[in-house]
């Protein structure tokens, strides 16, 4: 829960109160409803494309990665037009290679988008080869998320570091343009400093360490939270890897983290921090298998990690259909509970991480859109429900972050790189594995699965 509780903190100090959500936008012009007789298919491309301009379109002019946000209604805390996001940027460069293969956008053009990415990465601060959570796209300094979050976070780090990993698989065998972009990555990928994060050698990876404040911050990342990926990273890692025995005594507590409830009758497997009633939100099924692919993934203590996210998703879904607080439009076809921005109780624009014991009638699109590998159904009857339904709920790129049919079809013209990004990587993954493929099969993540005793079949690794 710790993302959580540091994004509420952070964030609710950056955000400017709007009365008025429902301004008119940019976006409302690129409305039109979408018609009844669509296809599953030709939904799945429009929700793909629309996520895609959130970091094609609305990319940071300089860096040409991922802003933190992008508002409609032009409402910005601080100038933060040019504050870059770290992990968001990561969900960015996996959207972007979907675009790519589905022809969504140029490869030429995406190439030498990326190429300038990895250039700007290459000369950004980095806190012991990590990078800060914030970045300022125009100067690559660090921007702190909070007081003491001014140095390297090792979490934003490992989801950006995930997806330049598939850019790096994706071109390796490409052109010669292409393999240097490919060799761009592997530089860079190797530069980080996954060991110090272990504040001298404990056994646990810590979140964050600044210059300034050192170690204060005092994370330690304990599952089970959306944190997997970091130590499949730091455990693979070339250059600066982590043992397994950080991950057995760090990630899982020496099996502790292990759980026997069950809700609706699902096993829950894992105890979800701070959220062991229901499960956390929908992103701790997502930020970390973009590229991991949990299908009949195991390891040690976790027979199926698949099992694991699709009880998940449908615990939370099952709660929404429920719906024991009565919102108005809580149902089948609309649903997912995830953090991102929310309601305040005067009406203005706020920030919360939603979850069955948090909810305040504030439905997040991006929890049931990136959920479509789990819940391929509920997921196709909410994408259809919002598109066909539902369109002022759809902005210039897809659906807007928060929404709520209880509050007069309240909602805000704003976007989340962090939400928006996982959209069209997840459903491709749903579609075709394209991504969950290129991370899967690179040679080094193959080692590190193996290291910490992870097994699957379907990629060869036993």
């Amino acid at each position: 829960m710790k993302r959580i509780i540091l994004s509420i903190a952070a964030t609710s100090l950056l955000l400017v109160s709007c009365k008025n959500s429902q301004i008119a936008s940019q976006g409302a012009a690129q409305k039109s409803v979408v018609k009844s007789n669509i296809t599953d298919e030709q939904l799945m491309d429009q929700v793909q494309k629309d996520a895609l301009k959130y970091f094609w379109e609305y990319a940071e002019p300089n860096s040409m990665l991922g802003r933190e946000r992008y508002h409609e209604d032009n409402i910005y805390p601080d100038n933060d037009k040019h504050v870059i996001t770290t992990g968001g940027s990561g969900f960015g460069l996996a959207t972007i290679l979907v675009g790519v293969e589905r022809g969504f956008v140029p490869r030429k053009e995406a190439v030498k988008r990326l190429t300038t990415m990895m250039d700007f990465l290459a000369k950004a601060d980095r806190h012991k080869g990590a990078w800060s959570h914030w970045i300022n796209g125009e100067t690559g300094k660090t921007v702190p998320f909070g007081k003491k979050d001014n140095g390297g976070d090792l979490v934003e780090t490992a989801f950006l570091t995930s997806g330049i990993l598939m850019v790096r698989e994706y071109f390796k065998n490409g052109n010669a343009e292409e393999k240097a972009l490919a060799q761009k990555c592997d530089e860079l990928w190797k530069g980080i400093q996954w060991n110090w994060y272990t504040k001298g050698g404990e056994k646990v990876l810590y979140w964050h360490w600044s210059p300034e404040y050192q170690w204060e911050m005092n994370f330690p990342l304990e599952g089970y939270n959306e944190c997997l990926i970091t130590y499949i990273l730091a455990a693979s890692s070339p250059t600066y890897a982590i043992d397994a025995e950080t991950y057995d005594k760090g990630w899982t507590r020496n099996g502790t983290y292990l759980s026997d409830k069950e809700k609706y009758g699902l096993p829950m497997y894992v105890k979800h921090n701070g959220a062991e009633e229901y499960g956390g939100p929908l992103f701790w099924t997502q930020y970390s298998y973009i590229g991991l692919d949990p299908t009949n993934l195991s390891d040690k203590l976790i027979k199926n990690y698949f099992d694991l996210n699709k009880n998940q998703v449908l615990i939370d879904y099952k709660y929404c259909v429920e719906n024991p607080k009565q919102w108005k439009g809580y149902g089948p076809n609309y649903w997912g509970l995830t953090a991102g921005y929310s309601r305040n109780k005067d009406g203005s624009v706020g920030y919360d991480a939603h979850f069955p014991q948090n909810d305040h009638g504030v439905i997040t699109p991006t929890a049931a859109l990136s959920s479509f590998p789990y819940s391929p159904k509920e997921s196709m009857d909410f994408l259809r429900f919002i598109y066909t339904q539902k369109p002022e709920f759809i902005g210039s790129a897809g659906p807007y972050d928060a929404t709520s049919i209880n509050y007069n079809n309240w909602t805000t013209p704003r976007y989340l790189a962090i939400d928006q990004g996982t959209i069209a990587p997840m459903i491709e993954n749903y579609r075709t594995g394209f991504l969950w493929k290129l991370f899967m099969n690179a040679p080094e993540i193959q080692q590190g699965l193996k290291k910490l005793s992870f097994k699957s079949e379907k990629y060869n690794i036993k």
